[in-house]
């Protein structure tokens, strides 16, 4: 598989998650450079040891240690540092220690870094997109936030085992926040072309929509209390973004970032919707159209996460 010649990406974060992004992109095959930043340079340099011992499968991929001025040239930059959510903590309740760590963050990228896309995972992401955006000054459609790109790819395994079909057949979303308040779209949701609901109702299994919806949103507490931590699938999920970036696809991601005016309620916030992602990060949202319930449901997405973010910035 051909790599592309300029598509350096820096991870900031050397952590569970910041390992297993960079372990995922190298899989991936979508990047010949990482670099990895961390406060504890020791990890870092740990890190990055560890993950070159792997590179001799990939050996197109080179792995290393690096400062903020690795920025300067990086076709990418993921943010992954932060406090890690502890056993039942919600996602929002982390945001006023990762706003101040995050913002600091932002400033040293911003040193060195001109014009970069940065790809935010740090938890609560959505809250931290509109932080990372306000502060670096950059086009809203360069800042993107992983958000429910995890929580969709719970939906369609759940979907899959329940009515026995390939995952790659399940065509559903969860969109808004990242966390509490977010919303499964049912009313397009599709098994192969059929309507969901229209093909559930010739299965002999009793499915209900509202426990695979429960079970998709404590999918992430329910791995914390178990283990300890997530970062294997949200990994995945980042590379996944990086890769339609690096490969100019026009995938329809749903990734967060700070919504214009011209969305009306959801607007000056980060909430996640299917959006076209390519070379130059988000493109445009998807318009699909939305029940009754679900427009209210995004609706209160929306407003929970701006006035929360409204707290911690005032």
């Amino acid at each position: 598989m051909a790599v592309l010649k300029k598509n350096k990406i820096v991870v900031v974060g050397a952590g569970n998650v910041g390992e297993s992004v960079v372990f995922s992109l190298m899989l991936k095959r979508v990047t010949n450079e990482v670099v990895m930043i961390d406060l504890n340079e020791d990890r870092a340099e740990g890190s990055a040891y560890d993950l070159a011992d792997a590179t001799a499968f990939y050996h197109h991929t080179t792995i290393r240690k690096g400062g903020y001025e690795e920025c300067a040239d990086a076709e990418i930059i993921i943010i992954t540092a932060g406090i890690a959510r502890k056993p039942g903590q919600t996602r929002l309740d982390l945001a006023k220690t990762n706003v101040s760590i995050v913002e600091g963050i932002t400033k040293n990228i911003m040193q060195h870094a001109d014009d970069p896309i940065i790809i935010v995972v740090s938890n609560p992401v959505d809250v931290l997109t509109y932080i990372v955006q306000k502060n670096s000054g950059l086009p809203a459609n360069r800042v993107i936030g992983s958000g429910t790109t995890l929580d969709t790819a719970r939906l369609r395994r759940l979907l899959s085992e329940k009515c026995d079909v390939s995952i790659t057949d399940v065509n559903a979303y969860i969109l808004g926040e990242h966390g509490d308040t977010q919303v499964p779209i049912w009313s397009r949701a599709t098994i192969g072309e059929e309507d969901l609901v229209t093909y559930m109702k010739k299965l002999d299994a009793n499915v209900n929509l509202d426990e695979i919806a429960e079970t998709a949103k404590k999918g992430g507490a329910t791995i914390i209390a178990k283990k300890g931590a997530t970062f294997l699938g949200i990994a995945m999920c980042t590379a996944r973004i990086a890769e339609a970036i690096l490969k100019d696809e026009n995938a329809v991601l749903p990734v967060a970032h700070v919504l214009g005016e011209e969305y009306g309620e959801w607007s000056d916030v980060a909430i996640s919707l299917p959006t076209v992602v390519n070379k130059s990060g988000i493109v445009r949202t998807i318009d699909i159209p939305l029940s009754d319930a679900e427009k209210e449901a995004m609706n209160v997405s929306a407003k929970t996460l701006r006035d929360f973010t409204n707290d911690v910035m005032n």
